[in-house]
């Protein structure tokens, strides 16, 4: 089977809350040294220009984002088309008002406001033409109060290099309510599940991912037996952190775990695609502190190829570490 080449790039840093037209400039200036061409695709974090941690509605009003006119489609749109390159970025999206969805309720007072906006994503192509968008399947809890979930998963078929491509979601990658991951075995595994039936090459997840010590912040993670026993002691924070990666991988266990393990996640469905037996995951993080929330960093590059017994790690970048990360990586043919 042939592969081909891919270039990707992700931009990782520590945005400010709410100072939007401050992390677009550290964006420009980090992206500076790119030149035309030098990339098939290039990502961005998470909700990166406005910052992720708004209490409700309230207060993330005035940074919901029009999904073609805003600064980060502005930003994006004129990058595409400078580096004549993909580029997939986060965003919180302003709702036309017949979307918009009742509060939830409860006790506390941020579940008390309309949800009027949505943690959505879009992606540009080489001509700076908007090729995709995508909203937020599975929220996490700091998207409740505001944010309207979307309506599922779903892969776009991008030109030679990229191909079948699944743009996701920081919290996608974990289970989703009212389900519980309990063993490796069973899962469930449902943006992985996704991926084999939609024949993704391609995945990429654009994150906001707590730190996994943020006292059990980090989604799901303290339900997994996968993460690594190894203590970070880095303090320049170019080391990743291992155990978030170890989690990002064991989410995604049905790509790559051996056959016997994975028969049953792996059921070929009349009218699915033909599973790859190969896919590359991209993940690009952020960093930083918000209101006492810490971002874990660590965006990476990999590959899982089915039936191997282990997810392969082509790339990463540290916990606190600033830039941009350029990767090569064989993508496989169909």
């Amino acid at each position: 089977m042939m592969s081909s080449q891919l270039r990707v790039a992700v931009v990782q840093f520590a945005p400010k809350l709410g100072q939007v037209q401050a992390n677009i400039a550290k964006a420009r200036e980090l992206c500076n040294g790119l030149k035309p061409r030098s990339v098939d695709l290039l990502c961005f974090p998470e909700m990166f220009f406005s910052g992720y941690v708004f209490p409700d509605t309230a207060t993330i009003t005035p940074y919901l984002e029009h999904p073609h006119t805003g600064p980060t489609a502005t930003f994006c749109a004129e990058l595409a088309r400078s580096l004549e390159c993909f580029v997939a970025a986060g965003y919180p999206e302003k709702l036309e008002p017949h979307e918009h969805a009742p509060p939830l309720g409860g006790n506390s007072l941020s579940f008390h406001q309309p949800r009027i906006g949505a943690n959505s994503a879009f992606m540009y192509g080489p001509t700076g033409e908007r090729v995709g968008a995508y909203r937020k399947t599975n929220l996490y809890k700091l998207d409740l109060p505001w944010a309207v979930p979307g309506s599922g998963f779903t892969t776009m078929t991008l030109p030679h290099p990229l191909g079948p491509t699944t743009l996701a979601i920081c919290n996608d990658l974990n289970v989703q309510d009212p389900a519980v991951w309990e063993s490796l075995e069973e899962g469930p595994y449902e943006l992985a599940q996704h991926c084999i039936r939609s024949g993704t090459r391609l995945l990429i997840l654009l994150n906001a991912w707590l730190h996994p010590d943020e006292d059990g912040e980090v989604s799901d993670s303290d339900s997994a037996d996968c993460t690594t026993s190894e203590q970070n002691e880095d303090t320049d924070g170019m080391e990743p952190s291992w155990e978030t990666i170890n989690y990002w991988a064991m989410r995604l266990n049905p790509l790559w775990a051996t056959i016997q393990e994975a028969t049953h996640e792996n059921k070929k469905k009349p009218g699915e695609c033909r599973i790859p037996n190969e896919l590359l995951v991209l993940v690009c993080n952020r960093f930083g502190n918000e209101g006492g929330s810490v971002f874990a960093g660590s965006s990476a590059l990999m590959s899982l190829r089915r039936g191997s017994g282990r997810p392969r790690l082509l790339q990463m970048m540290g916990q606190r570490e600033e830039g941009v990360g350029f990767w090569t990586a064989n993508i496989p043919g169909r």
